[in-house]
C-alpha cells in the first residue's frame, strides 16, 4: 500500500521565502515581444555555460555509470540554493516520445482543479521563458520574475560553477532555477519534465520523499549513443526516475522485454504499476471534428483498473486540441497519473480531468495555422499549413497517420529539416509509408542556436530519394530553389494521365539556402503545378523534422503578426 503524499506540506526559510506581492507574478501570456529585452544579461551568462542541447550529448552521458552525467554537482548546486527541490511534491515524467504532452495534459488538469502548479519542460520554441510556467494561468514565466529569480540566485551559482572548475551544464542552472522558483512560487505540485533519459539526468534529484509519482511515456530509439546504444539501455536508463515505494504509470505500448525491465526496476523498489495499456483502459478516436477551422479528435476514455490502486474514470466526447492515436494515449497516460493522484488523497474529480485534456494545446505539435495566420505570412488561404517537430521513427509514423486522417485525399507536400544525429532513413521511410507526399523539399535548420549539428539537405535528398526507391515510388529530382519560386523545369508532362490509376512522380528538391517562408511559398506552387493548376485547393503543407523548424516558422508569424496586428 502506497503511503498518502502530504499534500499541504510546505517549509519556509532565508533564501526560498517568496514575498506576499510577489508570490503570484509569475507568469505572462505571450512568448515573445518586448520581454526578452529584459533577460538580456541571463541569456548572456546562460550562454556562456555549456550546451549539449547545441553541441550534441556526449556518449554514455546519460547511463547510469562511470560516463554518465554527474548528478553531486547537481546536488551540490542545488544545497547552495537551499535543497528548493524539497520543498513540495513533484511528478517526474520521462520517455522517448509524450513526455511534454503528457507533462501538458496533467497539468491543465491539476490547474483546472484549482492547484497551484509549477511545469518544468524542455525543450523551448521561441523564448526560454517557455520551459517554466507557474501558476493556475499556465504561460510562460515572465521575463521580469526569471530576472529575479537570476539575480537572487547568481551568487551562489557564480560559487557552485567555481568550486565544479567550470563544469556546470545550461541545463543544470535552469533546472535549478526552476526548482527555486517553484518553492519560492509556493507551488501544490510541480510536474517536472526530465530533459536525457532519466537516471542521471539533472532533473533526478527528486527523492522518494518528494515524489508524488513517476511517469515513463515511452521508449525508443533516440540519443542512442547516450543512452547505452540499445533500447534495452534506454529503458533501464529511464526506470530509473522510479522511487523507493512511490507509484509509478507507464504509458506505452511497450514491448514485452522493455515494460519487464521497468516492471523490475519498480519490483526492486516496492513501487505500484499503474499501466495506461491496462486491460482495464479502453480509449477510441470516434471522429475528427473542426472548431474554427482547426481540426480536433473527439475520443471516448474509460479506465477501470482494480487491484491495490483502484482507478476508475469514464469519458466520452473528449475533444483533444492535439491530433493522433498517439496523443490520445498521452491524454490517457496523463489521466491514469492524475487519477492515482487521486488515489493518493489529492482532490481531482472527473470533470476537471475532462476540462484539462481539453484546454491543453502544445505549439508545434500537430499544429495547424488558422486561414490569418497562413495569410500574415504571406501563404495563399487555399493551403492548409501543418507544422509539427516530429524527428524519430515513431514521430514520423504518428505524424503520417495525422496527415492521412485530416487530407485523406488532397495533395500533400512536406517540407523536412533535420540533425544529424537523428535516424533519418527510418523518419523518411514512415512518412513515405503512409499519405505519400506529391513534394518533398529538403532543407537546413539551426540547431540551439548553431549549425554544427544540421543535416545538410543534399544529404537528405539522398537519404529521401533512396527510402522513396525502396518502397517503389517514382520520384524526380527537381534541383535547387531559390527564394519563393518553383524551379524552373517542366513538369507538366508528368501529370498521369486521364483515366489511370498510376500515380504522377513524387517531386523531391533541396532548398538553396537555410529554411525560410520562401520554401514554404515555393512548396504551395510545386503542389499546383503537380496536381494541375486548377485544383480548387492548395492541399496541406507540412514543416517537420524539427522543433527548430517549427520554432522557424512560430517566429516569423510571431514577427509578422506584430508588424500585421493580428
Amino acid at each position: 500500500m502506497v503511503a498518502r503524499f502530504p499534500v499541504s506540506l510546505r517549509w519556509f526559510g532565508g533564501l526560498l521565502r517568496a514575498s506576499s506581492s510577489r508570490r503570484r507574478r509569475g507568469v505572462s501570456a505571450m512568448a515573445g515581444g518586448g520581454e526578452e529585452a529584459q533577460l538580456g544579461g541571463f541569456l548572456e551568462y546562460m550562454d556562456m555555460l555549456r550546451n549539449y542541447e547545441r553541441s550534441g550529448v556526449p556518449r554514455g552521458a546519460g547511463t547510469d555509470s562511470d560516463d554518465g552525467f554527474d548528478l553531486g554537482r547537481m546536488r551540490r548546486l542545488l544545497r547552495r540554493l537551499g535543497d528548493p527541490h524539497t520543498h513540495y511534491p513533484s511528478v517526474h515524467i520521462a520517455g522517448t516520445k509524450g513526455k511534454g504532452s503528457t507533462a501538458a495534459f496533467l497539468s491543465n488538469i491539476m490547474r483546472e482543479q484549482g492547484y497551484n502548479v509549477g511545469c518544468y519542460s524542455s525543450p523551448h520554441l521561441l523564448t526560454i521563458r517557455e520551459r517554466i510556467s507557474v501558476g493556475q494561468h499556465g504561460g510562460p514565466v515572465s521575463a521580469a520574475s526569471l530576472r529575479d529569480l537570476f539575480d537572487l540566485a547568481k551568487e551562489a551559482i557564480d560559487e557552485s560553477i567555481e568550486s565544479e572548475n567550470g563544469s556546470l551544464t545550461h541545463f543544470e542552472v535552469f533546472t535549478a532555477l526552476s526548482f527555486l522558483l517553484f518553492s519560492r512560487e509556493n507551488v501544490d505540485v510541480a510536474i517536472v519534465e526530465a530533459g536525457l533519459g532519466g537516471a542521471r539526468d539533472a532533473t533526478n534529484v527528486i527523492r522518494n520523499s518528494e515524489l508524488a509519482a513517476a511517469v515513463i511515456s515511452t521508449v525508443g530509439k533516440e540519443h542512442l549513443a547516450a543512452l547505452g546504444g540499445s533500447l534495452q539501455s534506454i529503458a533501464v536508463a529511464k526506470s530509473g526516475i522510479i522511487k523507493e515505494g512511490r507509484p509509478v504509470v507507464i504509458g506505452g505500448p511497450f514491448s514485452t522485454d522493455i515494460e519487464q525491465i521497468i516492471r523490475d526496476r519498480a519490483f526492486l523498489t516496492q513501487s505500484p504499476v499503474i499501466s495506461a495499456c491496462d486491460t482495464g483502459v479502453r480509449s477510441i478516436t470516434r471522429c475528427i471534428g473542426r472548431d474554427y477551422a482547426k481540426p480536433y479528435q473527439s475520443c471516448d476514455i474509460v479506465v477501470k483498473i482494480s487491484g491495490n490502486m483502484p482507478l476508475s474514470v469514464e469519458l466520452h466526447d473528449v475533444k483533444l486540441q492535439l491530433l493522433g492515436g498517439h496523443q490520445r494515449q498521452n491524454a490517457v497516460t496523463a489521466s491514469c497519473t492524475a487519477l492515482c493522484l487521486r488515489e493518493l488523497g489529492w482532490n481531482v474529480s472527473d470533470a476537471s480531468i475532462r476540462a484539462g485534456l481539453e484546454k491543453t494545446q502544445l505549439p508545434g505539435r500537430s499544429q495547424f495555422l488558422t486561414q490569418d495566420e497562413a495569410s500574415v505570412l504571406g501563404l495563399d488561404g487555399a493551403s492548409t499549413i501543418l507544422i509539427d517537430g516530429a524527428h524519430t521513427e515513431a514521430s514520423a509514423k504518428a505524424l503520417s497517420d495525422v496527415i492521412k486522417t485530416v487530407e485523406p485525399e488532397g495533395s500533400v507536400a512536406v517540407i523536412v529539416g533535420m540533425a544529424s544525429d537523428k535516424e533519418h532513413l527510418a523518419f523518411a521511410a514512415q512518412l513515405l509509408s503512409g499519405r505519400r507526399p506529391d513534394v518533398v523539399l529538403l532543407t537546413e535548420t539551426g540547431i540551439a542556436g548553431g549549425t554544427a549539428r544540421s543535416m545538410p539537405a543534399s544529404s537528405l535528398r539522398d537519404i529521401w530519394t533512396g527510402a522513396a526507391l525502396g518502397q517503389g515510388i517514382e520520384c524526380v529530382d527537381i534541383g535547387a530553389i531559390a527564394g519563393n519560386k518553383a524551379p524552373n523545369v517542366n513538369i507538366d508532362h508528368l501529370a498521369p494521365a486521364a483515366g489511370t490509376d498510376k500515380p504522377a512522380p513524387m517531386l523531391i528538391g533541396c532548398g538553396a539556402a537555410p529554411f525560410s517562408l520562401d520554401l514554404m511559398k515555393a512548396a504551395s506552387r510545386l503542389l499546383r503545378r503537380a496536381v494541375g493548376g486548377g485544383a480548387a485547393r492548395g492541399g496541406l503543407i507540412c514543416v517537420t523534422g524539427s522543433m527548430h523548424m517549427v520554432a522557424s516558422v512560430l517566429q516569423q508569424l510571431e514577427q509578422y503578426s506584430l508588424l500585421s496586428g493580428l
